[in-house]
């Protein structure tokens, strides 16, 4: 949907700013965009099955890191705060 406007005879730049932004809102252009500015759409099955699993990976990866002395965490901080 394309909005057309052309300048009248002895029109200032102004009030065809000011007609545009009207036509623009009444359009509900404007609504519909920022409706969906920051729409993400819902991820299938199959990719939430794949994060989870990497971050069980990456989970177990941490934790023997952790045992074999190859990360130290600080006191109070960290998933294995004590």
């Amino acid at each position: 949907m394309s909005i057309k406007i052309k300048k009248h005879s002895k029109e200032t730049s102004q009030s065809l700013v000011r007609r545009f932004s009207r036509r623009i809102q009444q359009s509900g252009i404007l609504r519909r965009a920022r409706k969906n500015r920051f729409f993400n759409p819902a991820k299938s099955k199959t990719l939430k099955k794949k994060a989870a699993l990497r971050r069980e990976e990456l989970k177990k990866d941490y934790e023997k890191k952790v045992k074999m002395g190859e990360i130290k965490v600080r006191q109070g901080y960290g998933p294995f705060a004590r």
